[in-house]
């Protein structure tokens, strides 16, 4: 019998050389072979039954394989789509730390776009960066921003002072150093300090160094509550001005006065723009909280001489007392008082003040909390804040309205972004230490909650705002859409028991229905399970030079 294999083996090569033919051995032809799963492109379409064939980290053939793959997926009954992409994340310093990413392959990611607050390092060291995550490897594709208040602080210190043209002119060669070492554009976060003191003229002379580039300007807009509006527009006058694209961060209508209103006016406008050529879009989080620092409870003026001043005035009584004025005043153009647009401080809920003293009182809200210790929530809140420095206590401010973000989420340019970081492990809090459950639970829920539950969008479209629409905004030509021919970045999902199952109680709770997810041909989860692969790549922006 062994003579007879060597044999017709020898036969097939020979004849193989004789007439250039492409028969393959008899080793399996495919690394993965996905059978039989109803595969959505990416594009909108809807469903197709079909097998994928995977090689070398690229999709190579979709339809009727006949050809094995060392691994085979049964996907009957299953669906297929590409991997979804994070348009809003925060894992920029937790991946140097840990590359697994388990909370973010674990909801069906396999791209992270990051840097709302701007690269992990100075724009100079951007390089050495990218270079650093691929040497040590990671699970997930990776592409960041650089902060134009990255480049101000570098220049300028965190006060408040305007720069002057030849600061100016320091801090737009900084962004082009960025965009030439692979950023993908630049952010403002404009309601924090210092990054509030930009003016919108500077940031239009920064956005057109990004678009030289074919960059991005993305921000975390200078108000989403009373001026929500004006800091849209705002938005929109830098990309028209700069010639910039321009991708508002986690879309929100975060004024109680105003729900049921802000929101459909918000994308009147951004729809406004694009059909006057302003190339504007945005992203959300399917959730009605926001999560953030407590040092967002203090008006904006009390951080503008300084991180040192700020503490001495935080900690003076009269101070307090002018601050407690203005907390109880709606917002101004000057600071975005989160505590009034939720509602009052009963709609804050002290999330992790990383102090043992405080812990009996994590997930209570603020006016609980200020009411079972016989003090004003205002002195309470500034209290924790002093005392945990220099770590960042946070709260969770419950200022959205349902309805408003299901709206947002029916227009055609309204991506997902989960504004989370990674976990260091499985089952932790995110890197960032805020228990929210969009850093579990983002990605499931669109699917399970908005598309099977409640009908609000198609699947196919759930999808395209997930892959292909946020891959066409990044300029991630080989992503986002199956073909063949492009990186094999997929997700295998039931819809039946696909389930975001992380809760404002259980915010770490592990999502469902997600079996099986392929970052660049490699499979990284298996069966539910991370497999430990680390095949993801660093995805540089449209500037970057060898």
């Amino acid at each position: 019998m062994k003579i007879l294999k060597y044999a017709f083996s020898r036969v097939v090569a020979v004849t193989c050389l004789l007439i250039s033919c492409s028969v393959t051995s008899l080793a399996d032809d495919y690394d993965i072979v996905i059978r039989s799963g109803r595969v959505l492109d990416g594009a909108g379409n809807p469903w197709i039954s079909a097998d994928i064939a995977i090689l070398d980290g690229k999709i190579v053939k979709i339809g009727k394989i006949d050809g094995s793959g060392k691994r085979e997926i049964d996907a009957s009954g299953k669906y297929v789509s590409p991997g979804w992409i994070d348009m809003m994340d925060q894992s920029g310093q937790a991946l140097r730390k840990v590359g697994f990413a388990p909370n973010k392959i674990n909801m069906g990611v396999t791209t992270l776009i990051g840097g709302e607050g701007g690269t992990a390092v100075p724009a100079a060291e951007i390089a050495d960066y990218f270079a650093e995550l691929e040497g040590k490897g990671i699970s997930v594709n990776f592409g960041t921003y650089y902060s134009a208040t990255q480049a101000r602080v570098a220049v300028l210190g965190d006060s408040s002072t305007d720069p002057t043209p030849a600061q100016l002119d320091q801090m737009k060669l900084l962004v082009a150093e960025a965009m030439e070492a692979g950023a993908m554009g630049i952010t403002t976060a404009l309601i924090y300090p210092p990054s509030a003191y930009h003016k919108t003229e500077n940031l239009v002379e920064l956005a057109k160094v990004a678009a030289k580039y074919d960059g991005i300007y993305a921000s975390h807009i200078r108000d989403e509550s009373s001026k929500f509006l004006e800091a849209v527009s705002e938005a929109i006058r830098i990309g028209e001005e700069s010639g910039a694209a321009v991708e508002i961060f986690h879309l929100k209508a975060a004024y109680y006065p105003n729900w049921d209103s802000d929101m459909q006016k918000a994308l009147n406008l951004m729809q406004a723009a694009r059909d006057r050529g302003v190339n504007v879009a945005a992203d959300l989080y399917p959730y009605t909280a926001g999560g953030t620092g407590l040092e967002i409870t203090a008006p904006n003026w009390v951080y503008a001489q300084g991180v040192e001043q700020a503490i001495e005035w935080l900690g003076d009584p009269e101070m307090r007392k002018r601050m407690k004025k203005e907390l109880a005043e709606p917002p101004t153009s000057e600071w975005t008082n989160l505590v009034y647009s939720s509602g009052g401080w009963k709609n804050v809920v002290l999330a992790n003040s990383h102090l043992e003293d405080y812990e009996k009182f994590h997930g209570k809200n603020m006016a609980e909390i200020g009411k079972e210790l016989g003090r004003d929530p205002a002195d309470v809140a500034w209290d924790i804040l002093l005392a945990a420095q220099p770590n960042r206590p946070l709260a969770l401010y419950f200022m959205m309205k349902e309805d408003d973000v299901r709206l947002a989420l029916q227009s055609p340019f309204v991506s997902i972004g989960s504004d989370a970081a990674s976990a260091l492990k499985e089952g932790d809090l995110d890197a960032l230490g805020l228990p929210h459950p969009r850093s579990y639970g983002t990605f499931p829920r669109i699917i399970a909650n908005y598309v099977r539950d409640e009908g609000v969008l198609t699947l196919p479209n759930a999808i395209r705002k997930m892959t292909s629409w946020p891959a066409s905004r990044m300029g991630l030509a080989d992503r986002g859409v199956l073909r063949e021919g492009l990186a094999a970045d997929i997700v295998v999902f039931d819809l039946e028991t696909i389930e975001d199952t992380a809760t404002w109680e259980n915010p770490t709770a592990k999502p469902t229905g997600i079996n099986h997810v392929i970052v660049n041909g490699v499979l990284v989860m298996d069966n539910g399970r991370h497999t430990g692969a680390t095949p993801g790549q660093v995805m540089r922006g449209p500037g970057h030079k060898n």
